[in-house]
């Protein structure tokens, strides 16, 4: 895992111009053609089970067809380089704010440091897993840190599908966390981003990460709405407990699943009147070499190209 992606916006500069997203309903392809020009996107559906994420086993069912799938969505947006920034399932990545006293300031030191901390906190191998980190504050006496985990064999499996498909993973990122990138935005925000597995809540504030919660859900209609409204009133009693004020404005991303494409239909869906929802990434009116559709949301795609070249 080459970085991650906070609200801070990682490593500016270091992403590619390119980003690709992988998910079980297909590909996303986004790249910007040259600096200040809006980017260009591409979707190509996957077959059903052709890619089925988690951390327990191989992901891609199907190897060829995903990686032929981002060679044609790739190839339709044009990207400047072959390095590209790759999202993934929020269900493949852990993510984790560590609190330390300190913390070495060179990677090679610190990264031991954190493999030992989060050894007991993951249900897999952590030695040989992707691991990577960012300092989110740092004081004399404390050291706040955002850590990505991901088990080994699950990493290898997404970058050779990309390396198959002729490009080059040059960075990492669950789709949560990437998104949290498209928000420009100096007040405290909640998100949520929900995706046919799960959905994730984040609240950040400045450069630092408050909550970051990924909530796998049921498969049963009634049973996935009453764990997303948990999710919501859960992330926006910890704003107000942290913040001291409850939110009034949720940051949201979707898939379109059960009919909540849009901002509207998901404030529908949670029916909380006290807290406006507005689209964390909207389709764009230009710039969509294929149908997008409302199966997948480009806000992963959208922050991931937040802090590129």
């Amino acid at each position: 895992m080459n970085s991650i992606l906070s609200k801070t916006g990682s490593q500016l500069g270091a992403r590619p111009p390119a980003a690709v997203e992988l998910s079980p309903q297909g590909v996303l392809a986004a790249a910007t053609p040259g600096v200040g020009k809006p980017p260009a996107y591409a979707f190509e559906p996957l077959p059903q089970g052709a890619l089925v994420p988690g951390i327990g086993e191989h992901n891609l069912r199907a190897p060829e067809l995903v990686a032929n799938a981002m060679r044609a969505a790739l190839g339709q947006v044009s990207p400047r380089t072959r390095s590209v920034t790759l999202v993934v399932p929020d269900t493949v990545v852990r993510i984790f704010v560590l609190d330390f006293d300190s913390l070495p300031t060179k990677a090679a030191e610190a990264i031991p440091v954190l493999r030992f901390r989060l050894r007991k906190m993951v249900p897999f191998e952590v030695e040989h897993a992707g691991l990577s980190y960012q300092v989110l504050v740092e004081t004399k006496s404390e050291c706040k840190v955002l850590a990505a985990v991901i088990p080994g064999p699950v990493l290898q499996e997404y970058e050779a599908a990309v390396r198959m498909a002729g490009f080059e993973p040059g960075a990492v990122l669950p789709t949560s966390l990437a998104a949290l990138g498209a928000i420009d935005s100096a007040e405290p925000v909640l998100a949520a981003n929900l995706g046919a597995l799960a959905l994730t809540t984040s609240v950040t504030q400045g450069q630092d990460l408050l909550l970051y919660r990924t909530l796998d859900l049921p498969e049963g209609p009634a049973q996935r709405l009453a764990e997303v409204q948990r999710g919501i009133a859960v992330a926006a009693a910890y704003y107000e407990d942290k913040l001291g004020a409850r939110p009034r404005l949720l940051y949201y991303a979707g898939i379109g699943a059960g009919g909540n494409s849009s901002a509207e239909d998901f404030a529908r869906w949670i029916d909380d009147p006290e807290l406006t929802v507005a689209d964390l990434a909207p389709l764009p009116e230009t710039g969509a070499a294929t149908p997008l559709g409302n199966l997948m949301s480009l806000a992963g795609v959208v922050g991931a190209l937040a802090g590129a070249n």
